[in-house]
């Protein structure tokens, strides 16, 4: 498994960054996260982190040196960081919990997977074109039927980690890769103020990623002024391990088995944490959650 890899957060023009990102890799898989703490809610970049180190540290149990079920160990890693966040908040006796939003890829194989929760977003980038991209969780992507003409508040969500009610996670279909398809992870600090085809064509000038990746920050912290929001992302290209240019970039095809290398900080949940997140109680929520899902797809039909 070969790939290139650039990841920058900027505070801009905020008092404190909220943004967290991070990559982990074995030798068959790859795990690229990032969080961004919601304002408006207290500790949001305690949220954030939590939802990196959590996913992280199930991760690092699981891909051995792969994991068994990609889609399953997305949603329930997710559902575990947002238990995660709620039991911090109920330790300490907060009124209003931290908050964060998430997208979580993992690549493995030549394929990858992907899912998200609030307006953090994955773009996948091929041969110059946008081939797809998340659609956040928000008034503005999601509007209600029958809603009227009136302006929406694209800051406004439908979901989040550590809200009371439970997240709603996407998961997309699993995307075969090809060599040289970009990928990218980042908060709305970067597509609030540039738009789609200015982040593809970025994203695609033929730049390496090391490149394209801060281009793009500099271009929403210019943007987004003296009130810029939080910036951040991570940018990959995937590579297969004939690919020109290979000493550039990350390739996994030397690491032995149990190897588990990160960017993600330490502080991870301990072992004894991670099995308290009561499995049984994960899947009831995703169960619920899904439920939920159908139940207002039948209504639409």
């Amino acid at each position: 498994m070969k790939f290139s890899v650039f990841q920058v957060s900027r505070k801009g023009g905020r008092l404190k960054n909220e943004d967290r990102m991070g990559y982990c890799y074995t030798r068959e898989s790859g795990l690229f996260v990032l969080a961004d703490g919601m304002g408006g809610h207290p500790e949001g970049e305690v949220a954030a982190q939590m939802a990196l180190q959590t996913i992280a540290a199930l991760y690092q149990r699981e891909a051995r040196p792969v994991l068994k079920d990609v889609k399953a160990f997305l949603n329930s890693s997710v559902m575990a960081a947002h238990q995660q966040i709620m039991r911090y908040a109920g330790t300490k006796g907060m009124l209003d919990t931290p908050r964060t939003t998430v997208v979580a890829a993992v690549l493995q194989g030549s394929t990858a997977h992907w899912v998200h929760c609030g307006d953090s977003r994955l773009y996948v980038v091929r041969d110059g074109m946008l081939l797809t991209r998340t659609r956040d969780h928000s008034h503005a992507e999601r509007p209600r039927p029958g809603g009227g003409p009136e302006p929406v508040n694209r800051n406004l969500l439908l979901t989040c980690l550590g809200s009371p009610t439970a997240p709603m996670i996407d998961a997309a279909p699993p995307l075969q890769l090809q060599r040289g398809d970009r990928l990218m992870l980042c908060s709305d600090g970067v597509w609030g103020v540039l738009d789609d085809a200015l982040i593809v064509h970025t994203l695609s000038s033929g730049k390496p990623v090391s490149d394209a990746a801060p281009d793009l920050a500099e271009m929403a912290l210019r943007k987004g002024g003296t009130h810029s929001d939080n910036v951040t992302l991570i940018a990959l290209e995937w590579e297969t391990p004939d690919a020109p240019g290979i000493e550039r970039g990350v390739s996994t095809d030397s690491i032995s088995d149990g190897v588990f290398a990160s960017t993600i900080q330490a502080g991870m949940p301990s072992d004894s944490e991670l099995d308290d997140l009561d499995e049984d109680a994960i899947e009831r929520s995703i169960a619920e959650i899904n439920e939920a899902i159908r139940r207002s797809a039948a209504r639409k039909a």
